[in-house]
């Protein structure tokens, strides 16, 4: 299985990134050892994630979540958990 994960750092950034090891990858983030984007922050936490059985399937999801039309449809589709943690 492929995932396409969303982190939340402290300070309300996001990083959006794909991975065959999900729970694995998160650590790595948390303990530094993830893209350059994530050591510059801290506290991170998974707060999205999509399953996708093709690599390729979940490179293009990952893509399109970086697009700006996938970051309005993650501000909808999150839009409860955006307002509950401003």
């Amino acid at each position: 299985m492929y995932w396409v994960y969303i982190l939340k750092s402290a300070d309300g950034t996001w990083y959006i990134g794909q991975t065959i090891n999900l729970k694995k990858r998160i650590r790595e983030h948390k303990n530094g050892y993830g893209s350059e984007t994530t050591r510059k922050k801290s506290e991170w936490k998974c707060i999205y994630c999509e399953g996708y059985l093709n690599h390729k399937d979940a490179i293009g999801r990952e893509r399109y979540l970086k697009s700006g039309a996938g970051r309005r449809f993650l501000n909808k589709q999150l839009a409860h958990y955006l307002v509950e943690n401003l």
